[in-house]
């Protein structure tokens, strides 16, 4: 089975998610805040789009809810205790739950402190993982509502044991960012510096406007192996650790 996945460039710097199984031709939508480039991306992989997924309630990745739930007659899932959060929200996913997207199987994973219904949805068989703004490329999102306890068991626990060809899927091309803040954290990994030549050279190649962004200048997907490697957040020894790295980089 093949799971297609289209990236997206949304709003300034977010990626939204098209998951299309090319057996069927069901396709989902994962955190989209725009309607348009959306339409555009179905219009041309001419899938069906049968689900709408959200990692988490944040405008810049479920403002489209509606707009594409109304074009496509499909559901909008969320974190159950999301339902009053999330733009048309119609069902709810926790913990062990899984979706499918034609022949394809997601678990979902329930990953808070970025928000307290953050949950991200892992496609074992594709290799794919859709972490929203809990785990970026050599980053991880701020704790505007749950706490270092959280994101502990969020990043060093749940993510960091899904395999290492496991690709990530995340929410923004923040990855040369993360990676200048992540020399500081770390100044003699040499798998950091490595990363961000390579990051840098791709991100010369940018468009002015991120909506037209091409794939060779996007660095996401990342992997697991890379991030446990890149990621001073996915790296930290304890909780009390990953809160002290993430005070440091909300205010790099």
């Amino acid at each position: 089975m093949t799971l297609d996945i289209e990236r997206i460039p949304t709003l300034g710097d977010n990626y939204t998610y098209l998951v299309v199984c090319t057996e069927s031709g069901e396709a989902a939508v994962i955190d989209a805040p725009e309607a348009e480039p959306v339409f555009a991306a179905v219009e041309r992989k001419g899938c069906r789009v049968t689900k709408i997924l959200s990692t988490h309630h944040h405008p810049d990745h479920s403002a489209a809810n509606p707009a594409l739930a109304e074009r496509y007659g499909a559901p909008v899932l969320a974190h159950v205790s999301d339902a009053e959060r999330v733009p048309g929200f119609t069902l709810g996913v926790d913990e062990g739950d899984t979706v499918k997207v034609g022949q394809h199987v997601a678990r979902v994973l329930f990953i808070p402190s970025h928000t307290l219904g953050h949950i991200a949805y892992v496609f074992d068989e594709g290799k794919a993982l859709f972490s929203g703004d809990m785990l970026f490329a050599a980053g991880c999102g701020r704790m505007f509502e749950g706490d270092a306890n959280m994101m502990y068991d969020a990043l060093c626990k749940k993510l960091s044991a899904l395999p290492d060809d496991m690709q990530v899927f995340c929410g923004h091309e923040y990855t040369e960012s993360n990676l200048l803040f992540a020399i500081t954290a770390e100044p003699d990994n040499l798998d950091i510096k490595n990363k961000l030549e390579r990051v840098r050279a791709i991100r010369a190649k940018a468009a002015d406007d991120w909506h037209d962004a091409s794939p060779d200048e996007m660095t996401i997907p990342s992997t697991i192996g890379e991030e446990r490697t890149t990621n001073p957040f996915m790296r930290a020894r304890d909780s009390e650790e990953l809160g002290r790295i993430r005070l440091a980089k909300d205010s790099f």
